[in-house]
């Protein structure tokens, strides 16, 4: 079909304008994208410039030489806070075995540790950390018990419910299951006596300072422990103890020669004195890096006892806790409490030489 001319020439005509249109709106956007270019180049200049001008250091006087000594000391200051910050307490002991001149046993015993502060809010008072073993004789129970009437407090270990009193002279029995069959078991066998039976826990300056049993399970839980586990890790330690002969206590012979020794008692006390003597070790393979729900979640509880007995004014306060507990419990004291480490003291808990 063939248009009219009049009509195919206005056709051309609007292609001629409208092509003209778009030759012109390209014209427009090359200049405006040339603008746009020469803009963004005047401004990364002018950004490179602000930025080498902030980069540029500026000129400071020279340090005098008593001003570097002064940075110089700050610093090795601040080194040495951090390390300390970092480093543990020296590791004491707080349970040992003394011996005589030719190196034989003569008793097992618990320390004492003495701790003071002369500053803060604290001024004055004073924390004995006082040692125990959970089976003794009868005079180093008598002795505690006389020690302890001198304290404003002693704060004493029990995983037990909150408001739990021992009556005087401890629970019939010794109480039941598998804990009080293991007491009557060291009564017989060993001629010793347990520590609820003897501590007087109804002196009124005796307080609970221990976790409740389902605070205590929790404590296990939130840290994925069992008694399972802390009994191979015991196993194991204690395995490699004996490979190595560090135990001392001369191994499954010597256990089987006192079993039937005329002096059973005593010789069975002196290889188990031995094995708690090597203790510390144990401790440690319990604890693991993030330390124990058994030490270092009990402790904390019984440190938060300790802090609410020094706010409400008391002055010389006794923790006694097992002797495994001492040494997290003395870093609490320096790092926490700004106490320090005064004296310590010694009470035989086992007689271990011949003869009564």
């Amino acid at each position: 079909m063939q248009l009219s001319r009049p009509i195919s020439r206005l056709c051309l005509a609007i292609g001629c304008l409208g092509l003209l249109g778009l030759i012109m709106n390209a014209r427009q956007a090359d200049s405006l994208r040339a603008n746009e270019a020469l803009q963004d180049k005047a401004d990364k200049q002018s950004e490179q410039s602000t930025k080498q001008k902030e980069e540029k250091p500026e000129e400071k006087p020279e340090e005098k030489p008593e001003e570097k000594a002064d940075k110089a000391e700050k610093a090795e200051k601040a080194d040495k806070a951090e390390k300390n910050g970092r480093e543990t307490v020296e590791r004491h002991v707080y349970m040992r075995v003394t011996r005589d001149e030719q190196n034989k046993p003569l008793a097992l015993q618990t320390a004492i540790v003495h701790f003071v502060s002369a500053r803060g809010k604290r001024r004055g008072a004073t924390v004995d950390l006082v040692g125990a073993v959970h089976v003794g004789d009868d005079a180093y129970y008598r002795t505690l018990n006389e020690k302890f009437a001198e304290y404003d407090v002693v704060l004493y270990e029990l995983v037990a419910p909150e408001g739990t009193r021992i009556p005087k002279g401890g629970r019939e029995g010794g109480g039941g299951g598998v804990i009080g069959g293991l007491q009557n078991g060291m009564k017989s066998v060993l001629g010793l006596s347990h520590q609820l039976n003897k501590i007087d826990y109804t002196a009124k300056n005796l307080v609970h300072a221990d976790m409740t049993p389902e605070e205590f399970a929790k404590a296990m839980d939130d840290r994925g422990e069992s008694w399972l586990q802390m009994y191979f890790r015991t196993l194991g330690y204690s395995m490699a103890t004996q490979a190595s002969g560090a135990g001392g206590s001369g191994g499954d012979l010597s256990l089987l020669i006192a079993l039937f020794s005329g002096d059973r008692e005593r010789q069975l006390k002196i290889i188990l004195a031995q094995q708690f003597e090597q203790s510390e070790g144990m401790i440690g393979a319990l604890e693991g890096p993030e330390g124990s729900a058994i030490i270092t979640a009990r402790n904390g509880k019984a440190f938060e006892i300790l802090q609410r007995e020094i706010k409400q004014g008391h002055k010389r306060i006794a923790v006694f806790y097992g002797a495994g507990h001492l040494h997290d419990m003395e870093q609490r004291l320096i790092r926490d409490f700004d106490l320090k480490r005064s004296s310590d003291s010694w009470v035989d808990a086992w007689n271990l030489a011949p003869g009564k």
